[in-house]
Formats: C-alpha cells, structure tokens, sequence
C-alpha cells in the first residue's frame, strides 16, 4: 500500500522559508518520478514541482521557480521541498505525490501559512 507523508508545514512570515518533508513507503519510491502540488483556500489543485527517479531533473511552476527547489533522497525514501521567499498567495495545503504530473496517489498533506 502506497503511503505518503508530508511534514514540515507551519505559520511562516512573508519572506521567510519551510522545508517540507514526504516519506515515502509501501512502493519503489526509486522507480518513480515525484511531485509536489498545492491546494490554496478555495481554490483547485496546482501543481508547483516535479523531480525525476535519480533526481537529475527538476521542473517547476512559473509561481514558485527561482524560490522553491525540490530533491530527493532515495536512500531515506524521501521526498523534500525547500520553500524561500514565501509569499501570502504561498498559503495552502502541500501535498506530495507520485509521478511527474502530481496526479498519482497523494499523502495527507501538510499545512503552509504565510502571513504576518
């Protein structure tokens, strides 16, 4: 049984940083690409960044590129998402995911706030 989960979610000023965590278990984490996408207050799921098997390569949204970086190790089975710069439209529930599009199984997700 897949099982992702995500940690490391928080209240966080404008500008500042969060790195999230998703262990991963239940299947060859290795074999797969990953994700991370969002779900802001009342709005639909965004995809924010993908990573590949071996972690060569990154793709990430428009909205987050230059200020999130994603990697993984495959060691620990375990996916990451490092957040700087955070802005209030930052707000919403991460969630990690298998596959590169963000539409394979997904964890709980964990809840980032941005706001002062």
């Amino acid at each position: 049984e897949v099982q992702l989960v995500e940690s490391g979610g928080g209240l966080v000023q404008p500008g500042g940083s969060l790195r999230l965590s998703c262990a991963a278990s239940g299947f060859a984490f290795s074999a797969y690409a990953m994700s991370w996408v969002r779900q802001g207050p009342g709005k639909g799921l965004e995809w924010v960044s993908s990573i590949s098997r071996g972690g060569g390569t990154t793709r990430y949204a428009d909205s987050v590129k230059g200020r999130f970086t994603i990697s993984r190790d495959n060691a620990k089975n375990t996916l990451y998402l490092q957040m700087n710069s955070l802005k209030p439209e930052d707000t919403a529930v991460y969630y990690c995911a298998v596959g590169s599009q963000g539409n394979g199984s997904r964890g709980q997700g964990t809840q980032v706030t941005v706001s002062s």
